[in-house]
């Protein structure tokens, strides 16, 4: 939790409360259903609630704002970036039924209001969004079609609306693989632990 406040320092109490909750859950959960790599579950605010967190450093959601998490997995960075934004109302959808019933139960746990789990396949969902965010999902070449007919075109927000991805690896390769305005920042400009001197993020405006 102290990497959290390291980063993150005008939290209200209810914040904290929630980010502190978040450890002791996702051990309890991840010992009955496997969401987080069980080598990654100590390093948890780390390597998933912060690494979640680089979008808010990237972009402050204005109120009202809606985000779609494509691929949530176990909630990130959705459940993160609902603690973050309780006024910004958060989809998080999973094509997997027990990773999206963690994600529910966590969301209950933590009483956030703004934060829905659904099993549910990008090609099926029918909502409209602000943004679509995810984290280590799939290729550009594969979440750009996924993602740009779930784009409003009504603005809301300083930053054009658009898709906002937690990447690794080969990163001019995927910029590569869109045509569309791509901004990519690396995480190191945001925390200086190890773990973020290959991550990213990628944000491609529709």
């Amino acid at each position: 939790m102290e990497v959290i406040r390291k980063y993150f320092k005008s939290l209200s109490k209810r914040q904290e409360e929630q980010f502190e909750q978040l450890g002791a859950l996702y051990a309890e959960w991840n010992d009955k259903i496997n969401v987080v790599s069980r080598k990654d579950i100590e390093n948890l605010y780390e390597r998933h609630v912060l690494h979640s967190l680089a979008i808010a450093k990237f972009l402050q959601f204005a109120d009202g704002t809606e985000v779609m998490d494509l691929g949530t997995g176990g909630g990130f960075p959705a459940i993160p970036l609902g603690i973050m934004f309780p006024e910004v109302k958060f989809h998080a959808i999973d094509g997997t039924k027990k990773k999206i019933l963690v994600v529910n139960e966590v969301v209950d746990a933590l009483g956030l209001k703004n934060v829905r789990g659904e099993q549910l396949r990008a090609e099926e969902n029918k909502g409209k969004y602000d943004y679509v965010v995810t984290r280590a999902v799939a290729s550009m070449e594969k979440l750009i079609p996924w993602t740009e007919r779930l784009i409003k075109e009504e603005q809301k927000n300083a930053m054009p609306n658009g898709l906002i991805a937690l990447k690794g690896g080969d990163l001019k390769a995927q910029q590569k693989l869109t045509k569309r305005y791509t901004e990519t920042v690396m995480l190191t400009d945001y925390y200086e632990e190890e773990f973020f001197e290959t991550k990213a993020l990628m944000y491609v405006q529709f």
